[in-house]
């Protein structure tokens, strides 16, 4: 087996999740940690054993016995970053929100272009979890029937110190906007992925309880129209009181399922087996063993996804969340706040 070497760049809270999936796989090494904050870059190493660090990610990209980065700086750096990686020859696997802005998507996108034989992909672990598979799969087998309609809710709390702990977040040029882009992003990706894509979207945001504290949103809404022709709709805010709280809900012409937190809150189909079948699959699916390796929030999909990614740089396939994969939720996002700014239905991407 291959041994695969890795450089963190960017040693803030996600930092150590990515480095404790690693170190679940054989002949994995992470090498480098680096962070523009020399303590920060310092701290992690230590609690690691990671034997290099650096203030500047260009010196861990031009290492010649590296393999692969992860990135997990700001939102604002990412497109830079992932460009400059595979200009250098490097595998990289990079956090959400794969970019900020659809200039820096395009640049990614480019690059992938022109380094076609290395890996790219991106992080949405929650497309691991077992309940999120089962959805697509009575999804991809017309178990609703003909769908009507597919909605998310998704509800956080995010606090004044939450935003000022980091001089991005919760800026349009560091962040890229708030909830929707940061937490909501993960949801909006399953939607997405489980209903085959979205067509275009017609949304707004505001600004409701961060006035003065942040300058982009804190709770939106959107409808969505689907590849299929499938209508549907999103809310997400990071003001409730509820600590942390994901919805979904699918209704098709032979039955409805709305889960919360991957729990159902209601299975109602014709046939009445039908519903305690998938009453039954869903609570086994809830049951899988799974580890999680960070905040209870993260889920448990970094290790699978981690581990998908080592696998796809020394098979030389594509990862299951390939960069592309990682564009259509920003996309959606992007399109989001362009239907705010302009009134209208925005298209998603370039398709």
């Amino acid at each position: 087996m291959k041994g695969v070497k890795i450089g963190i760049i960017g040693c803030g809270c996600i930092a150590p999740t990515h480095i404790r999936a690693f170190q679940c796989i054989p002949d994995v090494e992470v090498v480098w940690a680096c962070d523009l904050q020399a303590e920060r870059a310092k701290e992690l190493s230590e609690q690691f054993d990671i034997r290099q660090i650096t203030t500047d990610y260009h010196e861990v990209i031009n290492d010649a016995d590296l393999d692969c980065v992860t990135v997990c700086t700001d939102h604002g750096s990412h497109a830079g970053i992932v460009v400059d990686a595979l200009s250098a020859g490097r595998h990289v696997l990079c956090e959400k929100a794969l970019a900020s802005t659809r200039a820096g998507l395009d640049a990614i996108a480019t690059a992938q272009k022109h380094h076609a034989d290395l890996i790219c992909a991106g992080v949405f672990q929650h497309r691991f979890d077992a309940v999120s598979r089962y959805l697509k799969r009575l999804i991809d087998k017309g178990v609703f029937g003909e769908i009507l309609t597919a909605s998310l809710e998704m509800r956080c709390l995010r606090t004044a110190d939450y935003y000022d702990r980091d001089a991005w977040r919760g800026t349009w040029a560091g962040e890229g906007g708030s909830v929707l882009i940061n937490q909501a992003i993960h949801y909006i990706d399953i939607l997405a992925w489980i209903m085959g894509g979205v067509a275009s979207v017609s949304g707004a945001f505001a600004n409701i309880t961060h006035k003065g504290n942040i300058e982009t949103e804190d709770t939106a809404s959107a409808a969505l129209r689907f590849k299929s022709g499938v209508l549907g709709s999103m809310t997400a805010t990071s003001g409730s009181h509820s600590a942390w709280e994901a919805s979904f809900a699918m209704s098709g012409t032979v039955g409805y399922l709305e889960l919360c937190n991957n729990n159902p809150i209601r299975v109602d189909f014709e046939d009445n087996e039908k519903s305690e079948l998938i009453i039954t699959e869903l609570a086994a699916a809830n049951e899988e063993p799974e580890m999680v390796l960070g905040k209870s929030y993260y889920g448990c999909g970094h290790r699978g996804l981690i581990a998908d990614f080592v696998a796809a740089v020394r098979e030389g396939r594509e990862p299951f969340v390939s960069a592309t994969d990682a564009r259509h939720a920003v996309d959606i996002v992007l399109g989001i706040y362009e239907s705010h700014r302009t009134g209208g239905w925005v298209k998603v991407g370039n398709d």
